[in-house]
């Protein structure tokens, strides 16, 4: 089984389509979507739109869940924007979501950690800022997990975990949005460094393991980023345009 795997799109329809053309070569079986879909100053509705019409298995992430369930003035500017700007159906799609998936029994979908949607799985957030996770630390959060591949997303950097017991997990990185600071649960940042659209294949292999391919997409990062502009965040136009924050 061949598996595309997307993650945090955040709207940026533009970055979304650039990933499913270069897919349209791979010659995948199915493409999953792991979360983060819509929150962000781009296009939230059309991005729902184009979505809800292709019908991938799609699980919710941390801000379809805050954009549900937080009062609008509760919301930071990336989820009020989406929440004002989407249609109920919209609402309702994103509603509709689960909080996690198996794929197949050995395959599993969750935006975070099966625990929790807000807590990073190969980073980790310390009053020094984000760090790649210990071993002890990516092993400790799979817990008791039965599944040979385990699919996340959340911080939006490519990385992927081979476990001592044969267990794999990978986080394809974000579509949408290759730099972002926040304050949970310490004050970090993240930044990959170019401002390519970033998503993931797994294949498995006839040894029962599971082959990973990363991919790095050129897209029209410029129109995103003056969407952006227009809709008054700067600091999203220069992540778009670089892959990291602004000074």
């Amino acid at each position: 089984m061949r598996i595309a795997v997307l993650s945090d799109i955040h709207g940026n329809l533009w970055a979304l389509d650039a990933v499913l053309d270069d897919l349209a070569r791979r010659n995948v079986d199915v493409t999953v979507n792991l979360g983060d879909i819509l929150s962000g100053p781009l296009l939230p509705a059309e991005t729902a739109e184009r979505l809800m019409a292709l019908g991938l298995p799609t699980i919710r992430g941390n801000h379809e869940r805050q954009i549900l369930e937080h009062d609008a003035s509760r919301m930071g500017a990336s989820d009020r924007w989406a929440h004002e700007h989407i249609a109920p159906a919209h609402r309702a799609w994103i509603a509709s979501l689960p909080v996690s998936m198996r794929l197949e029994d050995d395959v599993l979908l969750v935006h975070g950690t099966p625990e929790s949607d807000l807590v990073y799985w190969m980073e980790s957030v310390d009053a020094a800022g984000q760090r790649t996770a210990t071993y002890a630390e990516v092993l400790q959060r799979a817990g008791e997990v039965q599944a040979s591949l385990v699919l996340c997303g959340h911080t939006h950097v490519p990385r992927s975990v081979l476990l001592g017991d044969g267990r794999l997990v990978l986080n394809p990185g974000s579509v949408g949005l290759q730099a972002y600071s926040d304050d949970h649960p310490f004050p970090h940042k993240a930044e990959n460094g170019t401002p390519h659209a970033r998503y993931a294949i797994v294949e498995r292999a006839a040894s029962g393991g599971w082959a990973v391919e990363q991919y790095a997409v050129p897209y029209d990062w410029e129109a995103a980023a003056l969407v952006a502009e227009q809709h008054g965040r700067p600091e999203w136009a220069y992540a778009l345009r670089t892959g990291r924050m602004s000074v």
